[in-house]
């Protein structure tokens, strides 16, 4: 208690001493206070929040047929299920906990059930991607061109680690070229000029063709991230490995890639978080995923000059599916790190 007293008495002192510090502080904290009520009370009582509001299975689904919503519908009650329960591991007992290896079959299966319910199959009624839109297209192209991303990249970072010299400077060569190449001019590539390099009766669907463009362009940081997490690992752990007589792949598979993945946890997190913002460049190359949608809503009379309780939806939505990725990455940073990754400071 006198410890907290003589802190407090300080600080009156050091205040005295510094008036106009203290005044700058006062008007600091007074602006910032008028800041968040102004918004506050814009966003409780002069906010018109009825175009979201009356468009939600729109942002939700986009322009899928009515009587079939369901499916994407229940896809997406899905991955809130899986989330939630992810997130929530850590807070249940261990008896009723869900193993960690039963939780990553879960999200691996979340992709082909999701293909299946939105594409139509096992009994559903076929619905051609025309058709994909808002949430759901911009969650099926992140996890598509992630899930292709990832082993392209980490194959990628091993060739250009390789002794042999061909394939070290073919990989180089891609990883250098497509990282000095914008998105937007591979997918633009993609989407309206590959068709033009392929003969007439070859059609490849516009979301296969994103979600293409999207895994070749995210695979190049992804290699150099997985790059740097194999350059963490010391040369004394291959030493150890080789001297147990494991070979060459051994040693990739079972000692190399577990812990340079540990270590490029936070790096490949950021590229998945960028993966899925990145999404919204399609909206300018004809595809209605989030942005998209809100595009086609405010060129919409009855929503004329609700750009900006759009765009605060739109972004609050971003803002809740990057928070969750990241407190996922965070928590399969904590489960039983490395001894290679313990030396890391967090």
């Amino acid at each position: 208690m006198s410890g907290s007293r003589t802190t407090y008495r300080k600080r009156l002192l050091q205040a005295r001493r510094h008036p106009l510090q203290t005044l700058l502080s006062v008007v600091i904290l007074a602006v910032i206070a008028w800041i968040i009520w102004s918004t506050g009370s814009w966003l409780i009582l002069g906010a018109d929040w009825s175009v979201i509001t009356e468009n939600l299975p729109l942002f939700a689904v986009g322009a899928y047929p009515e009587n079939e919503r369901w499916r994407p519908l229940l896809w997406l009650a899905l991955l809130c299920l899986i989330t939630a329960v992810t997130l929530l591991r850590p807070l249940i007992a261990s008896k009723w906990r869900i193993s960690g290896l039963a939780l990553s079959w879960g999200w691996l299966a979340m992709l082909p059930i999701g293909l299946v319910l939105l594409a139509g199959g096992a009994g559903l009624q076929a619905v051609t991607s025309r058709n994909w839109g808002g949430l759901t297209l911009t969650l099926m192209l992140t996890g598509f061109s992630g899930l292709l991303a990832l082993p392209l990249g980490i194959l990628l970072a091993l060739g250009r680690r390789s002794k042999l010299a061909l394939p070290r400077h073919l990989c180089r060569v891609y990883i250098d070229g497509l990282r000095a190449v914008p998105l937007i001019a591979v997918l633009f590539f993609g989407q309206l000029l590959l068709p033009l390099f392929l003969p007439v009766e070859i059609e490849i669907n516009r979301v296969l063709r994103a979600v293409l463009a999207f895994a070749l362009f995210a695979a190049a940081y992804v290699a150099e991230d997985v790059r740097g997490g194999l350059q963490a690992i010391p040369s004394t752990q291959l030493e150890a490995a080789a001297a147990l007589g494991l070979g060459p792949w051994q040693i990739q598979r079972l000692v190399l890639l577990p812990q340079a993945l540990r270590v490029a946890v936070p790096a490949l997190t950021n590229q998945a978080i960028g993966l899925l913002q990145n999404t919204s460049l399609m909206a300018i190359l004809g595809l209605v995923e989030l942005l998209g949608i809100s595009r086609s809503l405010l060129a919409n009379p009855a929503y004329i000059g609700r750009h900006l309780e759009t765009y605060i939806w739109l972004a609050g939505l971003y803002w809740l599916v990057c928070t969750a990725m990241a407190l996922m990455a965070r928590q399969l940073e904590r489960q039983g790190p490395s001894s290679a990754t313990s030396a890391i400071p967090s």
